[in-house]
């Protein structure tokens, strides 16, 4: 077994093992757009690329420290391990945090350590240094299965998103995919002026989607769907396409859209483009849990991707892998204190809309 830096040359091959666009190569490249750190290591077998692996680097503010981000890679093994160690004690990290793409229980027969349950992962994980960490990406997520002929997939949905989704083609509201700079432009306006405003959500800057938006949509990843009603830009989608399957992680509309159910049709129309071009699972990019409170501000979201009749999923939990125990400690209370002022912010924003 060889571990060595990934180079420009190693991209295909690195893609082709990925789980998730944030392990793509061209979303380090992003990172690294934005000033990020970006860490790619490869294990190689007889020269055989067999997994690799993509880890941002993050200061945290006030301190002199430096923390790793490694989302949605494969379930941890001893390989892996060894390399995410490496990491760490070449870029002198105080913790990597590890956000593995694998659910409950999918995969879990083929691909846990031992072939044991979940706790044996968790003693795996504890045994090479890990503790379970707080979550940045979603616990859970929708995922539907559009193997499925549109037929099914209707048949599948919930009553009202089905009507809905009629209602807005009776009400003459059309979907185009548009990756044009016009495309883009409207949905940075309608995300910042309009959706934002009216949900009372953080979202990144538009500057992070305007260093993200030519890297991924250059390389095939990223792409627009826009529904309007004649001159009129309704609502626009952002979706990645990565390894025959298609994501959903971030929408923008107008107050008027609602009216004619335009993100209804969107999100119909997302899945039938996923399925032309071979995509086989759309991923929601996030839902609360199977007892979801109606009262929490992100209800609205997960009852509209509901609608469409994906498999409620829950991800591997997230575990840090602690290599600095001393700055460790500080880190987490910190970190709470943070968690905390963001939640209160948050609040705030929403009381005050």
């Amino acid at each position: 077994m060889l571990i060595r830096d990934l180079v420009d040359t190693d991209k295909a091959a690195a893609n082709r093992l990925a789980t998730h666009p944030l392990q793509s190569y061209e979303w380090g490249e992003f990172r690294r757009q934005v000033s990020n750190k970006v860490i790619r290591k490869g294990i190689f077998e007889k020269d055989k690329l067999v997994q690799s692996l993509q880890v941002t680097l993050h200061r945290v503010p006030q301190f002199n420290w430096q923390i790793g981000y490694f989302p949605k890679g494969n379930l941890p093994d001893e390989a892996q391990m060894k390399v995410l160690q490496q990491i760490g004690r070449e870029n002198n990290l105080v913790l990597i945090k590890i956000e593995p793409d694998v659910s409950k229980p999918a995969r879990l027969a083929s691909e846990s350590v031992a072939g044991g349950g979940w706790n044996t992962i968790d003693s795996f994980l504890r045994q090479h240094g890990c503790r379970p960490g707080r979550r940045l990406f979603t616990q859970y997520s929708f995922l539907l299965d559009i193997t499925k002929s549109e037929e099914d997939l209707l048949a599948k949905m919930h009553p009202k998103t089905r009507y809905n989704l009629r209602l807005a083609e009776k009400k003459g509201v059309r979907v185009a995919v548009d990756d044009s700079p016009s495309s883009f432009a409207w949905f940075i306006k309608l995300l910042f002026e309009e959706t934002i405003v009216r949900q009372g959500f953080f979202a990144h800057s538009p500057e992070y989607f305007k260093a993200m938006w030519p890297i991924l949509n250059r390389a095939g990843i990223a792409h627009l769907l826009r529904a309007y009603k004649g001159d009129q830009t309704l609502a626009v989608f952002m979706v990645f396409v990565f390894n025959q399957k298609i994501y959903y992680p971030y929408g923008a509309s107008t107050r008027e859209s609602k009216a004619v159910m335009a993100p209804n049709l969107l999100m119909w129309e997302l899945i039938r483009y996923g399925k032309k071009l071979g995509c086989t699972s759309f991923d929601m990019w996030g839902a609360l849990g199977p007892k979801a409170d109606q009262n929490d501000p992100w209800y609205g979201f997960h009852r509209f991707k509901a609608g469409y009749g994906g498999r409620l999923i829950e991800f591997m939990d997230t575990y840090d892998l602690v290599l600095k125990p001393a700055q460790y400690l500080l880190y987490k209370q910190l970190d709470r204190l943070r968690g905390a002022g963001l939640k209160l912010k948050a609040n705030l924003r929403r009381w005050l809309k």
